[in-house]
């Protein structure tokens, strides 16, 4: 543990961290301090599918939408740039076919690092990516429903849900 007198320190280095972020990203809206669920930046759909173009990634929809408040659509609204960002990062490590088939859109289950509030995308199975997780990230028990899970390095946690890979990002992978 920090000694007292360090406090007020990390306390200084947290307001500039986010004094920083405002002056570096003024598009992006930061609200609360570093290490906050609610200072994620976020992006929207457009954004989102952009980047994913850029890297490569393909997302699909079983409804062939993008309205967050429909279930059977895939949406990016209000994605944490660092879960695109995350998902770029996994397609370059990967470096094989990457295809989102959940985003932000309503159906999931709720809580603070969950999909609708941006620290979630599912990914499709595919045996490239199945073996990527397996074998390069910590297996860390199962998770309450019986998912197992893996955890990376930068800690990103990633659940075999069976027909997909729910990730939660808690960060961007190392980007």
């Amino acid at each position: 543990m920090n000694p007292p007198a360090s406090r007020p320190r990390a306390r200084r280095v947290r307001s500039l961290v986010t004094a920083l972020a405002l002056v570096a990203a003024p598009a992006t809206a930061v609200v609360g301090t570093a290490g906050d669920a609610s200072a994620a930046a976020k992006v929207s759909h457009a954004t989102a599918t952009s980047m994913f173009r850029q890297a490569g990634v393909t997302w699909s929809s079983s409804g062939n939408c993008s309205d967050r408040d429909v279930a059977s659509c895939t949406s990016f609204d209000q994605l944490n740039l660092t879960s695109a960002q995350g998902a770029q990062t996994l397609k370059k490590a990967i470096g094989c076919a990457l295809n989102i088939t959940g985003g932000t859109e309503t159906g999931h289950a709720s809580g603070t690092y969950s999909h609708w509030n941006g620290y979630k995308l599912d990914f499709g199975k595919s045996t490239c990516l199945t073996t990527y997780v397996k074998n390069t990230f910590t297996y860390i028990g199962v998770r309450g429903d019986g998912a197992p899970q893996y955890r990376s390095a930068s800690g990103n946690v990633y659940a075999d849900e069976g027909n997909h890979w729910d990730v939660t990002y808690y960060n961007c992978g190392g980007c």
